[in-house]
């Protein structure tokens, strides 16, 4: 892969990684990531992914933003000039009327509490920008974050098992994250990572089709940096509280209860800002 675009072996003996990202690129051209604070990359791009923390979970921030046309370049340069290499600004025409989604490289969670630059969102909503229940934040989940295929089973089990909670904490309920009643029965295909050859769309509440991460897809927008991190605290706690789950821990004790998982995160600070949510909207029990 050279900054998304695939090349063969035989013609990738002509490129170089970038000194500074690492990109590869064609011999004597320059990179277009390094020192483009601002760039606003077309909707298909996707470079080469930087891994930031120590896994094995990463979480990949989407957050989508939608963006006053005066101040459209300034808010674009103001995010370059925080996130530096931690993330890139892609369009998004989905976004009414107009905006951008800020799409972050893969981190992990303890990583991105302590060093996305949660600032941002306060400085873009000076700028006049908004995030709310008409666009979305996603994040993804590392397949490789899981145990097992199993693992992944009991993951999505428990948000699937849990819709109206995973709803309220949400804020919306979105046709772009359905809760197909047919998805939540081929949760064994999506652990199993076969689902595509069944024609499911994207627009679930959990994406299966990314090649190498699961999308959690159900959260409304925002620029409260609480309800942010508590998108990303809620996937990183969900899939850990799951990796130990046991059959008798279902069956006689009501492990994918919505309780069992919230007294769970309750008794874990580092997931502080999913308990103050949960807490706000009155979705902790």
């Amino acid at each position: 892969m050279s900054g998304g675009s695939r090349v063969c072996t035989h013609c990738a003996q002509n490129y170089r990684p970038c000194e500074q990202c690492g990109t590869l690129l064609p011999d004597r051209t320059d990179c277009e990531n390094c020192g483009s604070a601002g760039r606003i990359w077309n909707y298909n791009y996707k470079p080469d992914p930087r891994f930031f923390g120590h896994g094995p979970v990463f979480l990949g921030l989407e957050l989508e933003i939608i963006v006053p046309h005066h101040n459209y370049d300034a808010c674009a340069a103001t995010v370059g000039e925080h996130v530096r290499d931690l993330a890139y600004l892609k369009h998004d025409s989905s976004i009414e009327p107009l905006g951008f989604e800020l799409v972050t490289h893969p981190m992990d969670y303890q990583f991105a509490i302590e060093h996305f630059p949660w600032p941002l969102l306060e400085r873009l909503t000076e700028l006049g920008c908004r995030s709310d229940h008409s666009v979305g934040i996603h994040v993804h989940v590392s397949r490789n974050g899981f145990d097992s295929a199993a693992h992944i089973f009991r993951w999505a089990k428990l948000i699937y098992r849990n819709e109206s909670q995973t709803v309220a904490l949400a804020r919306r309920r979105s046709r772009y994250a359905v809760f197909s009643p047919i998805a939540r029965e081929r949760v064994k295909h999506t652990a199993k990572d076969d689902l595509r050859r069944y024609g499911m769309n994207r627009y679930q509440a959990i994406n299966p089709h990314p090649r190498k991460s699961l999308e959690l897809r159900v959260f409304a927008g925002s620029l409260g940096p609480q309800q942010v991190q508590a998108a990303l605290a809620f996937v990183a706690a969900s899939v850990e509280y799951t990796r130990t789950l046991t059959s008798t821990d279902v069956v006689r004790h009501g492990g994918w209860d919505w309780e069992q998982f919230t007294a769970w995160v309750s008794q874990r600070e580092e997931y502080a800002p999913l308990r103050a949510e949960m807490e706000a909207l009155a979705c902790a029990c």
